[in-house]
């Protein structure tokens, strides 16, 4: 029996926090603030007019119990990690060298925000689908962040299955841009992306091929924009996070805010602003290949213990395969 899960890590960066005081925020493209000490200068990267700092070490501990003594599972699919140096440092150091094979190549996002692999089973060939386009929009890269495919073998070295990870386009809209078309600027790349996916997935695998598709797909599954990456030649791709077990009841609403989630499939809580009731999706998810629709089982989510989320604003979940 093997153990796949995927975990949004919401923000595993690496950047050191400095001590000083910046009169004034300059507009900023990206390129950051300089400091200068005596003869030195450093650079402290700033993201849309804010200072992109670390993650909030207890949150980074909670997320690495969460991953260490609540899934263990055998392969994890990562996102929102800055790069593959902080994501060794965090097997290393939090996760006790747990996993080792440790996967991570830079994408498009510019925040930095990257898809990786964990693995406690050996891995084969690793491809990034960094590059890929769409006919809509040819002369530009369709993935916001990557498609990341990574070969799971068993210690012999027999190929067990793929594993695909990605972390498709979120729902923000920035604050100078207009609402409405933003929003449907952001959708018709989650539609793309997906699109693609189904493109490259067909164009890789056979019809009878073992596949995992994970990752933070930024909608749920019943979307429309989804809906063309879950038939592959045909073949629609089983939810495997179908009825999951959580490890702990949801937590309970607080007056005024309604009774919580309609059902226990969500990973994922959203308060926007101007509603009344919370938002509940199953956000991070779990797709099998016809192959393995009858080799899956025990869906599992751990729930968070606040509403805020226990180290992030995504609830891991997992599966097992029997192989």
């Amino acid at each position: 029996m093997i153990t796949v899960g995927t975990f949004n890590l919401n923000n595993l960066f690496s950047r050191f926090n400095f001590r000083g005081r910046i009169a004034n925020l300059p507009n900023d493209d990206g390129g950051g603030i300089i400091l200068s000490f005596g003869v030195n200068e450093f650079r402290a990267r700033t993201f849309m007019g804010r200072l992109v700092r670390q993650k909030d070490p207890d949150a980074t501990v909670e997320v690495a119990r969460r991953i260490r003594e609540v899934m263990d599972v055998d392969v994890l699919a990562v996102q929102e990690v800055e790069h593959i140096e902080i994501l060794r440092e965090f097997n290393r150091n939090h996760l006790n060298d747990m996993y080792d094979h440790v996967v991570l190549i830079e994408g498009n996002d510019s925040r930095l925000i990257d898809v990786g692999v964990l693995s406690k089973l050996p891995i084969g060939a690793i491809t990034s689908f960094q590059t890929a386009t769409h006919p809509e929009e040819p002369n530009g890269r369709v993935f916001s962040r990557d498609l990341l495919k990574v070969e799971i073998r068993n210690q012999n070295g027999r190929k067990l299955f793929n594993l695909y990870n990605t972390h498709l386009k979120s729902h923000f809209v920035p604050f100078n841009e207009d609402p409405v078309q933003g929003a449907i600027d952001a959708n018709n790349r989650r539609r793309r992306q997906a699109e693609t996916i189904a493109t490259i997935i067909s164009a890789q695998e056979r019809a009878n091929a073992r596949y995992v598709l994970a990752g933070d797909m930024n909608d749920p599954p019943n979307s429309e924009f989804l809906a063309p990456m879950l038939t592959i030649d045909s073949q629609d791709l089983v939810n495997a996070l179908e009825n999951p077990t959580q490890t702990r009841p949801s937590k309970v609403e607080t007056p005024g805010q309604g009774t919580g989630p309609q059902n226990d499939m969500w990973t994922h809580r959203f308060n926007p602003p101007g509603l009344d009731l919370p938002q509940y999706e199953l956000l991070d998810q779990i797709w099998v290949s016809n192959a393995l629709a009858n080799r899956h089982g025990n869906p599992m989510i751990d729930r968070r213990r606040n509403h805020t989320g226990d180290g992030s604003d995504h609830d891991p979940a997992w599966i097992e395969i029997d192989l």
